[in-house]
This record gives C-alpha cells, sequence and structure tokens, in this order.
C-alpha cells in the first residue's frame, strides 16, 4: 500500500492540478481521500487537523505533511520520476512562477468564486452575484491576457509544459461550462493554448465526475 495520499476531491481544481503532475509523471502509487469542498467536508474538525484554514489539497507522504498546492506540486515534481514540470532556465522559471502568483492571486477567486460560482454553484458563494460576475469577467481576462502574453510563441506558458499550464488548465475546464466562456476566453493565443492543453492526456484522465462531486 502506497504512504502517498491525497486529500481533497476531483471537483477542486488545486486537486486536479496535483492529479495532472501525478499523470504527468506516469505515478499512481497513491491513495486518494475525497473531501468534497461544497459539503463543507475540509472544515470538520478532523481536517481543520490537517490544514489550519480547512483547504485541499493535502499531501501526506513518508512522515511530512505538504499543505498547499504550490509546495505539493514542487515537492512531487523532485521526489517523483519523470520529466521536470519546472523549466530549467530562470527566465521560464520566472514566467510559470508570475502566472502561478497571478491565479493564485486574483485569478481563481476571479474566475472560479466570481464566474463559475454565479453560474454552477450559487448556493455555496450564497447567491447569484451579477457584481461578482462581472468584476470576475474583467479580473479573470487580465489573467488570461497576462498568461498567454508570457507564452508568446510558445506551446505553453513557460515554453514546455509546466506547473503553470496545469494551474490554469482545471479552471478554464469550469469556465468551459459556463455561458461567459466566450467572453472570458477571447484573449489572444488563448484558443490555441486551449487546444493543446485538452490533448494532453493528463488532462483527458483528470476529469472530474461533476455529478459525483455535487452529490
Amino acid at each position: 500500500m502506497s504512504d502517498m495520499t491525497l486529500w481533497g476531491f476531483d471537483g477542486s481544481t488545486y486537486v486536479r492540478t496535483v492529479k495532472m503532475l501525478f499523470a504527468e509523471k506516469a505515478f499512481t502509487e497513491f491513495q486518494q481521500v475525497p473531501l468534497n469542498v461544497l459539503k463543507g467536508e475540509p472544515k470538520s474538525p478532523e481536517h481543520l487537523q490537517r490544514h489550519p484554514f480547512g483547504k485541499v489539497p493535502v499531501l501526506d507522504h513518508g512522515g511530512i505533511r505538504i499543505l498547499e498546492t504550490s509546495a505539493i506540486t514542487r515537492y512531487l515534481n523532485d521526489v517523483l520520476p519523470g520529466r521536470s514540470l519546472i523549466p530549467g532556465t530562470p527566465k521560464d522559471r520566472a514566467r510559470m512562477d508570475m502566472v502561478i502568483g497571478l491565479i493564485d492571486s486574483y485569478g481563481y477567486a476571479a474566475l472560479i468564486g466570481g464566474v463559475c460560482a454565479f453560474h454552477l454553484f450559487p448556493d455555496f458563494v450564497g447567491g447569484r452575484s451579477e457584481a461578482a460576475r462581472a468584476s470576475g469577467t474583467e479580473k479573470g481576462r487580465l489573467v488570461l491576457e497576462f498568461a498567454m502574453q508570457t507564452k508568446g510563441s510558445s506551446p505553453f506558458i513557460a515554453g514546455e509544459l509546466s506547473l503553470a499550464d496545469l494551474y490554469l488548465a482545471p479552471i478554464a475546464f469550469y469556465l468551459s461550462l459556463t455561458q461567459d466562456k466566450d467572453a472570458v476566453f477571447n484573449v489572444p493565443g488563448f484558443a490555441e493554448w486551449w487546444a493543446q492543453t485538452q490533448s494532453l492526456q493528463s488532462y483527458k484522465d483528470t476529469q472530474p465526475n461533476l455529478g459525483s462531486a455535487r452529490n
């Protein structure tokens, strides 16, 4: 039995980021314990002992507990065999880190909390807010514009496939299910990146079962 445990359910974009990394590394020796965010399960007393703010994912491995997707993915990239998902040059690492930072600081709240929540899970955020939807669309586009400008003529955001693409892809998936997808996705360079990302086997293999995510 594996000594690696991933806490978090497949409906979480950040959990999917970690699972895309596992898939890219062809690593399957882990146990996943689903905690449904929409049901509030990460806020249980038991999970608050793992993460003081009741968030997912959390990773347990070899006697160490790792919180936050950035730390988890960098750790896994280092300890698992296979091609690195962190660029080899300082400039490309900076490209990756800038986009991840913008997603964490601005993009997730705007696109998931603003746009996707409005259409897909309004009850979880206290109901539909047109103001949050409009703000999310505007700020989310800024993040996508910056990501595609950073990508430039490269196939992926930081040159070759990196953690930055694994951060953005699960968010783009939920956006693609909303009526606002055209308004948000209408960014130069995004269509090419999105088509390439959707063709990744790691993207296909980690698509969440939305029925189980909501139940």
